[in-house]
C-alpha cells in the first residue's frame, strides 16, 4: 500500500478553519469554564420543570444553602425590599442567635482547596441589627481548611442603600475536597446577603477555571462559536438567552433558567430531573466570551435568536411585524457596535465600561441557531429580515445560516433549495448584495461512528456555490446522560477520518466544531463530550486529542490526491495531505479505522525527495472500544514516533497519525 504525493496545491486551506463550539450544557459554564466556586450565589435560583409546551419553573432561592452550624442557631429568610440589584431581587437576611452561626453553601459538591492557594471572596452584606464582623471559613468534617475575617476595612464600594461590597482573601491551610463554604456573624444579630462569590486566585483574567481554559488554548482554536446551541432560543421565547442582560455587573445581571435542566423530563420522573435547578448566574457571559476569544487566540463566532423558541420543545415565536422582532433585529446591531464599535458609541461605551476600550474585531454572526422552515415556523423570512437590515448597516459582517438540526431530512434539502434558489435570483439582480447574502450554512450531525467512516466522502460532490460551517458533529458509539465512556477511541477515530474529508474540500467546508465541548462528571446531560471534569481536575477524550492534531497540524494547502484516498478507503485507511509554504513541510493526516496493522510507502515527489525523516504523532490503544476517565485519564494519548521517509510508515489497527515531513 503507497501514497504518491506529489507537489501539486489544490485549495488553500482557510485560515482558522477548525475551530470550537461553546454550549452551556453539561454545567460547562457556571460550575465548569466560569470559575465561580459558589452555587446559586445570589439567592435567585429557580427549580424547572415540566414538558414540551408546558414548561415552569418555581423560585428556590435558598437553594444550595443552609443555616450554619444549625437551623437552630442562624435563622435564615429570603425576602426583597431593598436589594442590592432590582435584576435579581432576592437577598438572604441572617438572624445570628449566638456568635459564629451564620450560613453554608455546598458549591456543587464541595469546594475543592490546595494548600497555600488563594481564594479571592467577595460578598455584599447589609448589617441591619449587627456591630460586628463577618467570617468566612472552609470547613471539612469540622476542621477549618482556611479562614479569613472580613472587617469594615475590606469594604471597597457601597450604595445608596447601605449594602456594602466586601474583597478578602482566603489562604487554604491544607488540601481539602469536599469542604463546605461557611460565613458567619462573629456575634449575635441581624445582617443580609447578596452575592456571596468565591474565585480561586489563579482564574485566568480572574473569571476562567485555569486547567480549562488551558485545554481550550491547546487547541489553537481558529474561531469559538457561542453561546450555543439550543440555549440561544430557550425552551420558551421567555427562557432565550439575552445578551444584553449580561453586559453590566455580575450581580446586576438577570439569573435565568438553563434549558438543560428539562432535558430527559418525562412522567416517570414526575416531569423534574435530579438538573432542576441548572441555572445560568450570566457571570459568563457576552463580554467574557469575547474575552475568552481574545485569549485564546480565536475569532467570535457569536449566535442571535430570530424570535423563535426551540423548535423541539415549543411553538411560541414573536411575529415578524410586531416590536418583539424588530427588537431582535436590533439586538443584532448593536451587538455589532458593542464588538467593534468607537468608545463614543452607545455598545462601544459599554464595552469600555466592562474594561474593553479596544473593540473585539467581530467578524461572524449566527443568525439563528437550529431553526428549520415549517408552515408554523417562517424562518426563512426571518433570515432574509435579519440579512437585509445588518448588511444595510454592517455590510462587511458574515452571516451564517441554517441548515437544520441534521443532514437527510427534508428540512435539510428544503433549506438548501431556499439558499442556492435566493442566491441564483440576487446574482441576476444585484451581485454585491448575492456575494454578501450567506457566508456559510451551518451543518450538524450526531451520527454512529459508521456513519462517519462511511460518509468521508460527503462533500466531494456538493455544489461549491455556497460555503459550508460544519458547526455541531460527533461520533456517538453511544449517548444519554452522565456516560464518560460514550467517549471511545473508535469514536474518535471516525471523526478525524470525516475530517480528512472535510480537509480535502476545505473550498467548500470552511469551518468546521466538535460539539459539545465540556461536561462535568455526574451533571452532565449529554454524551459523548470532548473534556470532562469534576471539581478539582479535568481530563480529555480522544475525540479531544484528534481536534488538537488538526488545530496544531493545518497547513497552507492541501495537496492534489488523484482519488487515491477513494482507494485506500476501501481498506478502511483515510487521509489527506496538506502542504506548509514558509516552512516547506508536508503534512499527512491518516486514520486506519480496520482490525489490521497497515505498512504504506510514501512516494514524494522529487521536490522533497531530500526529505529524509518524519516525525509522527501517532493515537491508537489497544481496544478502541475504550477511553479515557476521571481515574484513567492517559489511557488513551498520542504518543511521537520518528522515522525515515524511505521506510515508510506502520499504521496499527485503530490509529490516527499526523505525520510532518
Amino acid at each position: 500500500m503507497q501514497i504518491k504525493i506529489d507537489k501539486v496545491l489544490k485549495h488553500q486551506v482557510p485560515e482558522g478553519m477548525i475551530g470550537l463550539f461553546f454550549e452551556d450544557i453539561n454545567y460547562a459554564a457556571d460550575g465548569g469554564l466560569y470559575a465561580e466556586m459558589i452555587e446559586n450565589r445570589s439567592f435567585e435560583f429557580v427549580k424547572a420543570g415540566g414538558d414540551v409546551g408546558d414548561y415552569y419553573t418555581v423560585y428556590d432561592g435558598g437553594y444550595g444553602w443552609s443555616g450554619f452550624p444549625s437551623e437552630g442557631a442562624a435563622s435564615l429568610r429570603l425576602v426583597t425590599g431593598s436589594p442590592l440589584s432590582e435584576s435579581n431581587p432576592h437577598y438572604m437576611r441572617v438572624v445570628a442567635n449566638q456568635a459564629g452561626a451564620g450560613l453554608a453553601n455546598q458549591a456543587y459538591e464541595g469546594l475543592v482547596l490546595t494548600e497555600g492557594a488563594e481564594y479571592e471572596v467577595t460578598l455584599w452584606a447589609r448589617k441591619v441589627r449587627y456591630e460586628g464582623d463577618f467570617k468566612v471559613q472552609a470547613i471539612k468534617d469540622g476542621e477549618v481548611c482556611g479562614e479569613v475575617l472580613v472587617t469594615e476595612a475590606d469594604c471597597v464600594e457601597q450604595t445608596y442603600n447601605f449594602f456594602h461590597m466586601y474583597k478578602v482573601t482566603l489562604t487554604a491551610k491544607r488540601s481539602a475536597r469536599s469542604a463546605q463554604f461557611v460565613l458567619t456573624l462573629t456575634e449575635p444579630g441581624i445582617a443580609e446577603f447578596d452575592y456571596v462569590s468565591m474565585f480561586p486566585k489563579d482564574a485566568v483574567a480572574g473569571l476562567f477555571r485555569k486547567d480549562l481554559f488551558e485545554r481550550l488554548k491547546e487547541l489553537k482554536p481558529g474561531f469559538l462559536r457561542f453561546p450555543g446551541g439550543c440555549i440561544v432560543e430557550g425552551n420558551t421565547y421567555d427562557n432565550r438567552y439575552r445578551y444584553k442582560e449580561t453586559l453590566k455587573k455580575p450581580w446586576e445581571r438577570k439569573s435565568n433558567w438553563n434549558r438543560w435542566a428539562v432535558h430527559g423530563t418525562n412522567k416517570d420522573n414526575g416531569f423534574e430531573t435530579q438538573y432542576a435547578h441548572y441555572n445560568q448566574t450570566y457571570g459568563l457571559g457576552f463580554y467574557e466570551y469575547f474575552l475568552l476569544c481574545e485569549l485564546i487566540g480565536a475569532k467570535p463566532l457569536p449566535v442571535l435568536n430570530v424570535g423563535l423558541a426551540c423548535q423541539y420543545q415549543s411553538k411560541e415565536k414573536v411575529d415578524m411585524s410586531s416590536p418583539e422582532f424588530l427588537e431582535a433585529v436590533q439586538d443584532a446591531l448593536d451587538l455589532i457596535e458593542f464588538a467593534n464599535g468607537a468608545t463614543d458609541t452607545k455598545w462601544g461605551g459599554v464595552r469600555m465600561m466592562l474594561g474593553h476600550p479596544e473593540p473585539f474585531n467581530l467578524e461572524m454572526l449566527g443568525i439563528g441557531n437550529e431553526q428549520w422552515q415549517t408552515e408554523e415556523v417562517d424562518f426563512f423570512e426571518r433570515y432574509e429580515a435579519f440579512e437585509r437590515i445588518v448588511h444595510a448597516n454592517a455590510p462587511e459582517i458574515k452571516l451564517i445560516g441554517s441548515a437544520g438540526p441534521d443532514i437527510t431530512s427534508e428540512r435539510y434539502t428544503a433549506a438548501w433549495d431556499f439558499y442556492r434558489s435566493k442566491l441564483s435570483q440576487l446574482k441576476k439582480e444585484d451581485p454585491k448584495a448575492a456575494e454578501r447574502f450567506v457566508y456559510s450554512i451551518d451543518e450538524h450531525y450526531y451520527v454512529p461512528p459508521k456513519w462517519l467512516f462511511d460518509h468521508v466522502d460527503f462533500y466531494d460532490n456538493y455544489e461549491r456555490e455556497i460555503k459550508i460551517f460544519s458547526g455541531e458533529y460527533a461520533a456517538h458509539p453511544v449517548s444519554g446522560m452522565n456516560m464518560p465512556e460514550a467517549n471511545t477511541l473508535e469514536g474518535a477515530l471516525a471523526e478525524a477520518a470525516f475530517m480528512t474529508g472535510l480537509e480535502r474540500n476545505c473550498d467548500l467546508v470552511i469551518l468546521a466544531s466538535y460539539a459539545p465541548l465540556f461536561a462535568r462528571v455526574g451533571y452532565a446531560q449529554w454524551s459523548p463530550d470532548m473534556v470532562w471534569f469534576d471539581a478539582a481536575t479535568s481530563y480529555v477524550s480522544p475525540s479531544y486529542y484528534v481536534q488538537r492534531m488538526y488545530g496544531q497540524n493545518m497547513a497552507d494547502y492541501t495537496l492534489e490526491t488523484y482519488g487515491q484516498e477513494k482507494e485506500l478507503a476501501k481498506e478502511q485507511v483515510y487521509y489527506s495531505v496538506s502542504y506548509k509554504e514558509g516552512s516547506d513541510e508536508v503534512v499527512l493526516k491518516i486514520v486506519n479505522g480496520s482490525d489490521c496493522e497497515h505498512r504504506l510507502q510514501l512516494v514524494l515527489d522529487e521536490a522533497w525527495r531530500a526529505k529524509e525523516d518524519y516525525a509522527m504523532e501517532l493515537l491508537t490503544y489497544e481496544d478502541p472500544k475504550l477511553g479515557n476517565t476521571i481515574d484513567a485519564p492517559e489511557r488513551v494519548t498520542p504518543v511521537v514516533v520518528e522515522g525515515k521517509v524511505a521506510e515508510g510508515i506502520t499504521l496499527p489497527a485503530g490509529s490516527f497519525a499526523v505525520v510532518k515531513m
